[in-house]
């Protein structure tokens, strides 16, 4: 290795030392650190030839920027770092103390102000110093105090014949910030990352896997052994069979209805035969806008069943959104009820109200539409905060690859609350989890829920399990943790999870547990999952977990390369809970939908999240923050 930097340095018409300096450049930037990158570095100071005679200190220090952006290769960044060092050393004279107070950067105790880190070659020949009498060597003096954050501190070996026989020295560290393992870990990536780039001078470096082998099976390999095998049907006849098992078992009820698995079955058959008859066909988009409550369910259901596309709509979205909506999926068919039916305003499509459906026959029968697994289930929309609202389309797949895992433990999943808007995703967990479990959906009451009126459904309807917000697990925390004693699990997440609430609640409630749930839109409500251990000891903010059954989590940098452990990259994630895209917006699914090179089958895609994140020292991942400027208030970006 030391013989390659030495060639390359010499085709490039630079220094080893440059070679190095490029290559640490580029090991910060993939470790996190940005684009521009300010290495220090000691010079001799005798430039002037009157001073060869002199004994003396002349030491000065540089500050050295590498700008490591457009992702360059090694040659292109050797380069670089030629060209600003060389003006540098012109400009070697002027002392470090004048360029601080100069600059004049906001001080602190807790840092060097210019650069943190600090690298150096001595490659000046070192050899007996003798005087009549006296006799000098070289030793190495610990002082016990790290001058800097790190300090790479190497010399050339050579032999007689002026060959590279290696590069050796130490690595000087503050132990406040690193541990030993650490920096040793660091200088290993330095030497692969270095050993690659020497090997193909012209590859870009972000392409360099810095990952030891065992870190990568570890992060790409292991931590996504998630497989789970999935039946190859529709949701509509997942719910048949699980209807067929337990036809007597309370399958949704709130407070004006109960229906049985059977009864829930034969309601849904005849609004499927009834869209059937106003020429509703597989892959049709049809509206449901209702106020919540037991039609609600019979309503998703029933358009499963005839092979349509659901596309929710809020009773609260203002009449512009609702007419975006409509017109963007092609739906001519409006699903409602006598409450929630839009004022006339020319639009195109057709109402079937609920109401009127509610006393007709007997059970026609299941319609035996054949819908494939792939087929859309449903349209939801995003907020439109950015821009137009987006319609992510969700599969038949996607819904039961997060129904049927076994994270949802039956037990605690016995009752589930409905309460979220059905535009929201979450209300995708709280209908498909109990439905294909044979558990029950309580329905809550129609409209917004505060504390108390939650406090009350979940102690009257039993409630076991349920999803808040954590902005709303916040408020329950605070004002009664105690309404969720009896739920066995509750789920919460949307926005980054507060320690200190969850540790209010289990002091409240020491046998509920509480799970971190992460996921997009775009991968179906949950992608990762986090049980959170009894009591919580852990930070402020809890972890966000690994990947739910079926679904593959990866932390890439702008390359998309894996990032190390610890070190924050943008959270990619893989599955079968993966959405099919956006609807009638194929260039920003091929921006957002990318092809996965980890992934164990060709051909598929990743979820670009914008969503920062690391692993910690568990394996777990921790949410950091946006890679862009949204931002998140009561869930909604």
């Amino acid at each position: 290795l030391h013989q390659r930097l030495t060639d390359l340095a010499r085709t490039t018409g630079a220094s080893l030392f440059m070679v190095l300096q490029a290559g640490l450049a580029a090991l910060l930037t993939r470790l996190g650190a940005g684009h521009d990158i300010p290495l220090g570095s000691p010079i001799a100071g005798r430039t002037d030839h009157h001073l060869d005679h002199l004994i003396g200190f002349f030491v000065n220090t540089l500050v050295l920027r590498t700008n490591t952006s457009d992702n360059p290769t090694l040659t292109q960044l050797i380069t670089r770092v030629r060209e600003t060092s060389l003006t540098a050393y012109t400009h070697q004279d002027v002392p470090f103390e004048y360029l601080v107070e100069h600059l004049n950067p906001t001080r602190t105790l807790a840092h060097h102000p210019l650069f943190q880190i600090m690298l150096a070659l001595q490659n000046a020949p070192e050899s007996e110093f003798e005087l009549p009498g006296l006799r000098a060597d070289v030793e190495l003096g610990r002082t016990g105090t790290a001058k800097f954050d790190l300090f790479f501190s190497l010399a050339e070996r050579r032999d007689e014949g002026g060959r590279p026989q290696g590069i050796t020295g130490a690595v000087e560290y503050s132990s406040d910030l690193y541990d030993a393992p650490t920096v040793r870990a660091l200088f290993d990536r330095w030497i692969r990352l270095l050993d690659a780039a020497t090997s193909d001078p012209d590859r870009p470096l972000s392409s360099i896997d810095i990952l030891s082998a065992e870190e990568h099976q570890q992060t790409v390999t292991d931590f996504n052994d998630t497989a789970l095998p999935l039946p190859e049907t529709s949701l509509a006849e997942l719910f048949t069979r699980q209807a067929a098992k337990t036809p007597d078992a309370p399958a949704v009820t709130d407070r004006e209805t109960s229906l049985t698995y059977a009864d829930l079955d034969a309601r849904a058959n005849r609004l499927a035969h009834e869209l059937i008859a106003r020429g509703v066909r597989p892959g049709d988009a049809v509206a449901v806008l209702l106020q919540r409550s037991s039609e609600t369910v019979i309503a998703v259901l029933g358009l499963m069943k005839a092979g349509a596309v659901y596309v929710p709509l809020d009773t609260r979205y203002p009449a512009e959104r609702i007419r975006h909506v409509l017109a963007d999926t092609g739906a001519r068919l409006l699903v409602t009820d006598d409450l929630s039916a839009p004022q006339p305003g020319g639009e195109i499509y057709e109402l079937i109200s609920l109401t009127s459906l509610r006393h007709t026959a007997a059970d026609p029968g299941d319609p035996k539409v054949t819908v494939h697994p792939e087929t859309a289930a449903y349209v939801m929309y995003t907020s439109g905060s950015t821009g137009t609202p987006k319609g992510v389309v969700v599969t038949h797949r996607n819904v039961a690859a997060l129904a049927l895992d076994p994270r949802f433990d039956p037990q605690a999943h016995q009752r589930v609350l409905l309460h979220s808007p059905t535009a929201f995703d979450a209300s995708t967990y709280e209908l498909w989890v109990p439905l294909l479990n044979g558990g029950t959906v309580v329905v809550a009451p129609a409209g917004d829920l505060d504390v108390p009126a939650l406090q009350h459904v979940i102690a009257r309807q039993r409630v076991t399990a349920l999803w808040l917000t954590s902005s709303l697990f916040n408020v329950v925390a605070e004002h009664a943790p105690e309404c969720l004693a009896d739920v066995h699990q509750v789920w919460t997440g949307g926005e980054a999870v507060s320690g200190a609430s969850v540790r209010r609640v289990q002091e409240a409630c020491p046998s509920l547990t509480v799970v971190d749930g992460y996921g997009p839109t775009e991968t179906t409500t949950f992608a990762t999952s986090h049980p959170v251990t009894t009591p919580y000891s852990g930070g402020q903010v809890v972890p966000i977990g690994r990947p739910m059954s079926t679904m593959r989590t990866y932390v890439l940098d702008e390359g998309l390369q894996p990032v190390t452990p610890g070190v924050i990259g943008e959270l990619h994630i893989a599955g079968a809970g993966l959405a099919r895209g956006y609807l009638h917006r194929p260039g920003l699914t091929a921006e957002r939908f990318v092809a996965d090179p980890y992934a164990p089958e060709p051909g598929a895609r990743m979820y670009r999240t914008g969503d920062l994140v690391r692993h910690n020292s568990h394996g777990e991942l921790e949410f950091i923050g946006r890679a862009d400027h949204q931002v998140k208030i009561r869930g909604f970006r």
